[in-house]
Parts: structure tokens; C-alpha cells; sequence
């Protein structure tokens, strides 16, 4: 089930509620005090895993060694020199969806929350004159009056410019989402980030793979064995099986675990998302039923209410539809833990540009990069010379930026804002293009934490973010993934011998884009009367006229600028929601 917790600073400010009261609402909704120290109280329901931390603490969530072995008890941990050297121990010898809170003693007044590198554990924070707390649902601070819900209309801008930018700040006022491999140190009111895991430390030289077989080998036993770990907590499995690569490498990791396993899949009244064909083949290859539900229409809805613990606008109609329909679909199993290959094309460096080739001039010299330049070729069917131009231009041009602005259907005197700058995104001056392309998406996988949500009663687990798999993948280099002319090669060849040929040897993937394209016609007069009407434009946001001129366009089949109003109806439903 999901992670639910809340731990409420002592040393912080004055809060709006009595913190016995508030520990009796708390208790009265399912979440009992599980550790008391000197700085904090820490509140989290019997279905989210709380261990004592030696030294004083807790660690909130799944941790597992190294091995795969589960950690239970302070004795299963690894060998300690001392209690401050638990951060890194559990970032170098563990992995796991976890958080670890460390206070200070009374006289210090300090406390500081690391976030495991995945960020499998939600966790945002607010530390001022309302008082302080860290929680996974910012609801439960508003319910003990902790906190009051309000929009943080001075970034509502950069969300409507950046709509999928991933960042600390948060669309809610005062409210800061910790993000991943990061550690808060509070003491008082001052809280201090300190970034303690980062991806570029695995795309070195020094711990870059120099053999394919090699490569193979780790990208194999990373995933093998994180999801046979993840298998052991959950016994009860749900499979979204998409039919692409991601997810079947996910089904092929289970077989022989023991879990209970079913597979799920998901195809629309209209093409390009029917994916049952391959999906069958990944339900036989595990023995385990398939069930396939439509997507239909009606569940597409760009006014539905976000969950309570939506800080931001994260859930667009695609996502929902998707939401519900896989919640519905696993309505008749006892709470499985729904298995998605969420991050998977981030995470086996399917980067669809000349970066990888690039990346093989710059590091091994024009041989190795002629090799590169030649599977590129084959892999997007042009010519050698086509794919030489564009490696090229990869060496030669400026760095691109992480997320493009997009100010289409916004007034002119409407400020940009500045994007709050991911601390993944500070790279070394001597970074490879593809390395740096990857580590940006990496990023952004966090959005799928955000958007992806399965119920109040169902853990969602994206076992290729687990942090053994992206170390392994990260090591190898960029050119190894796109060998042979093949997409995601090194993680095809580690999986060859399990996967279903039609499978393994598939090009093609599904979309959704003609779905979306038949929601935008159906619900085009409701979108722009939602739009027209709210929020955004009562505000002066939005470009009234060229709005109401872009829903009386025609656009060609293919055109996808309707995406735009999709993204712009997410934030305008998210914002109706925040009263």
C-alpha cells in the first residue's frame, strides 16, 4: 500500500493546532506516533514499514542490502562504524523505497531527512510560521491545521511555461518537494539542502563499461535482481504489461519468483495503443492470465478531482484515464503492488538522436565513432551521411536545455518566471552530450511518481528506477545502447534468452497520440468553455482571443498542437481543486 506518513518538527516555530490534538486526529485517521525524539514526532500508518535507525531515528519504507536481501531489524543493516556514518552505508551498501529521518539531540535542534536516490517514498516539506513538517500527503498537515492549502500564484507562470519541468518548488505556497538523493537539514526555521547522491559520479571514465558482454551481465543481475527483491515484499503482483521491451523485461524478471502474478493491459476504440498481441505472449511466458480492458472515452476526463496529495499539476487526462482504468483493473485482486515499466526508455538510454555517436567521438576517437555513426544509421534508416551531419551538429552545437518554454496561448505580459534548476543538471564541463541528455530525462522520471496513481490502497512500484538498476545502465556508455542498429541493444541482449522473439525483435511502440486526438474533438467545446470560464484566464493568464480562435481551428490528422490545451486544462483543473 502506499507510503503514508507525516512527522511534525518540535523545534520549528509555533504550530496552528496543539501537538496533543494533533497526534489524536492523526491517530483517529490511521496513523499513530511510531517515534518520538527531542526534535521530531513521527506519525505513519500500520501499513508503512518504520524501522529504528541505530543512533536514533527511523527509516521509512522498503530498504534492502546490496544482495537483495530485506533489512527488518538494525542487526540486518550492515556493519556501522558509527551512527553517522548511516546515510552513506545505506546509499552505497543498501537500495530501497525509503526516507531516512536523523534527529538531533534537544540541544542542537537539528534533524535531517535523506531521500533515497529512486525516490520511491514521497516527500515534501514546510518549514516557517505555521510550524514545520515532513509528509508524504500534504492533506495531513491541512487536517491537523498544520497547514492551509494556498497556490503559489508567483510560479503558476513557469508551470504554465514549463509544464512538465521537474523541480523542488511546488505549485503550493510554502510547500518544497525534497527531491531525490537529497538530504534537508533543519535547525529552527532554516532549512539547507545538500545534494548527497548524484548520477553523474556513475558515467565516469573510470567506471565506464568497456565490453557489451560485460555490460549485458550487469544491466541483467541490476534488474534481475531488484525486481526478485521487490517480489519478496510483494507477494501479490499486478503486471501493466504494455507489450514493448520495459515491461515484459519486468514479466521475465518474475517468473519463478513465487509471487502471484496477473497481467493487465490496456487498447483503445481508436489504433495505435492495441498492444494485446505482444502482451499475450508476455502472459504465456509467465503462465499467468491476461486481462485486457479498452480505454474507453468517457474515463478521459479533464475535470476530475486530483488526489489530496497533489502538490502540483501532474495529471493530465491521458494519466487519469489510465489511472482509473488500471485501478478498476485490479479491482477483483486482494491489493496487489501494480508493477509498471514506468522510466524504462530513460532508463535503458533510448535517446533517439545522434547523442550516442557523439558521445563515442568524444570518448574513444573517430573508429569508434564511425561504428556509432553506422548503427545509428541503420537504427533510424537513414544514411551514414545523414547520421555523420547530425553527429556533427551534436559535437559541435551549444548544450540544449532541459525543458523547451512554451508560451503558446499565453498573454504577452505574462512573466516567464525562473525555472528552479535541478541539481542532476550541473554538469561537469567536461560532459558527454548523451550523458547529459540522459541525466536531464532521468530527471523527469520523477514526474512518474507524480502522475502515476493507482488508488489509496495500491502500492505502484517502478522497478527500473530502482537505484542498483540505474547505477548498472548508467555505467554503460551511450553508443552500447543503440549496437547493431538496435534501440535499448545492451538491455535486448540481456534478455534474450527470456523474452519472447516477437518481443525481443520488436521496433514498433504504441501511443496514445490518436486517443488524445479523439478526446480533444469529443470534448473541444467543453475544454474551451473549462478554460475560457476559470481560473487561469479570471487572472489574466491566458490569450483570450487567440484561445477561443485555437478551438475553431481544423487541424491536419497528424497535428499534435493540441496537446497544449491538454496540458493547459491539467493546470486549470488542478488549480479549481486548491479551494
Amino acid at each position: 500500500m502506499p507510503y503514508r506518513y507525516i512527522a511534525i518538527m518540535d523545534d520549528s516555530p509555533p504550530a496552528a493546532t496543539d501537538p496533543v490534538e494533533a497526534g489524536r486526529k492523526l491517530n483517529e485517521i490511521g496513523l499513530p506516533l511510531r517515534l518520538s525524539s527531542a526534535t521530531v514526532r513521527l506519525y505513519a500508518d500500520k501499513h508503512t514499514p518504520v524501522l529504528e535507525a541505530p543512533g536514533g531515528g527511523a527509516i521509512i519504507g522498503h530498504l534492502f542490502r546490496r544482495d537483495g536481501a530485506p533489512v527488518r531489524r538494525p542487526e540486518d543493516l550492515p556493519g556501522l562504524n558509527s551512527a553517522g556514518d548511516l546515510r552513506s552505508v545505506l546509499l552505497t551498501q543498501c537500495w530501497g523505497d525509503y526516507l531516512l529521518i536523523q534527529p538531533g539531540d534537544a540541544s542542537s535542534g537539528a534533524l535531517s531527512i535523506t531521500r533515497d536516490p529512486s525516490g520511491g517514498v514521497p516527500c515534501v516539506y514546510a518549514i516557517g510560521a505555521r510550524g514545520g513538517f515532513v509528509t508524504s500527503d500534504v492533506s495531513l498537515a491541512a487536517r491537523i491545521g498544520l497547514y492551509r492549502r494556498e497556490i503559489d500564484w508567483d510560479f503558476l507562470p513557469v508551470c504554465l511555461t514549463y509544464p512538465h519541468a521537474m523541480t523542488a518548488r511546488t505549485s503550493l505556497a510554502q510547500v518544497t518537494e525534497l527531491l531525490p538523493g537529497c538530504t534537508l537539514h533543519v535547525r529552527g526555521s532554516s532549512p539547507h539542502i545538500e545534494q548527497v547522491w548524484s548520477p553523474w559520479d556513475f558515467v565516469t571514465d573510470e567506471r565506464r563499461v568497456r565490453n557489451p558482454e560485460e555490460a549485458a551481465r550487469r544491466v541483467r543481475d541490476a534488474v534481475l535482481s531488484s525486481i526478485q527483491a521487490w517480489a519478496g515484499i510483494d507477494s501479490n503482483i499486478l503486471v501493466e504489461v504494455s507489450g514493448g521491451l520495459d515491461s515484459s523485461i519486468i514479466a521475465a524478471s518474475l517468473v519463478s519468483t513465487g509471487a502471484d502474478v496477473s497481467c493487465h493491459t490496456l487498447f483503445t476504440p481508436v489504433p495505435g495503443a492495441d498492444e494485446r498481441q505482444y502482451a499475450t505472449l508476455v502472459a504465456n511466458m509467465l503462465g499467468a492470465p491476461l486481462h485486457a480492458r479498452e480505454l474507453d472515452f468517457p474515463t478521459a476526463r479533464f475535470d476530475a478531482a486530483p488526489p489530496p496529495w497533489s502538490v502540483a499539476p501532474r495529471i493530465n487526462v491521458l494519466q487519469h484515464a489510465l489511472n482509473e482504468a488500471m485501478a478498476v483493473a485490479g479491482g477483483s485482486e486482494t491489493s496487489p503492488a501494480h508493477y509498471s515499466g514506468g522510466g524504462g526508455d530513460v532508463i535503458f538510454c533510448y535517446l533517439g538522436n545522434a547523442a550516442p555517436a557523439a558521445d563515442a567521438v568524444r570518448a574513444r576517437g573517430l573508429l569508434a565513432g564511425s561504428r556509432a555513426i553506422s548503427d545509428l544509421s541503420q537504427l533510424h534508416q537513414c544514411t551514414r551521411w545523414k547520421a555523420a551531419r547530425l553527429t556533427f551538429n551534436k559535437l559541435t552545437r551549444p548544450p540544449k536545455a532541459p525543458y523547451d518554454a512554451d508560451r503558446t496561448l499565453l498573454r504577452e505580459d505574462v512573466p516567464s518566471g525562473a525555472l528552479d534548476t535541478h541539481p542532476w543538471f550541473q554538469a561537469p564541463d567536461d560532459a558527454l552530450p548523451g550523458d547529459r541528455e540522459r541525466i536531464q530525462y532521468l530527471a523527469g522520471t520523477q514526474l512518474y511518481r507524480h502522475g502515476m496513481w493507482r488508488g489509496p490502497a495500491r502500492q505502484l512500484r517502478l522497478p527500473l528506477l530502482s537505484q542498483p538498476v540505474v547505477e548498472a545502465c548508467l555505467t554503460v556508455p551511450s553508443w552500447m545502447w543503440v549496437a547493431g542498429g538496435r534501440n535499448r541493444s545492451v538491455a535486448r541482449a540481456a534478455f534474450s534468452d527470456r523474452l519472447p522473439t516477437e518481443v525481443l525483435n520488436r521496433k514498433s511502440k504504441g501511443d496514445f497520440a490518436q486517443y488524445l486526438g479523439a478526446v480533444y474533438r469529443r470534448n473541444s467545446e467543453r475544454m474551451r468553455r473549462f478554460l475560457l470560464d476559470g481560473e487561469l484566464n479570471a487572472r489574466g493568464f491566458l490569450a483570450t482571443a487567440e484561445l477561443d480562435a485555437f478551438f475553431r481551428k481544423t487541424f491536419p490528422s497528424r497535428d499534435q498542437s493540441f496537446f497544449r490545451i491538454l496540458d493547459l486544462c491539467m493546470i486549470e483543473n488542478w488549480v479549481r481543486h486548491q479551494r
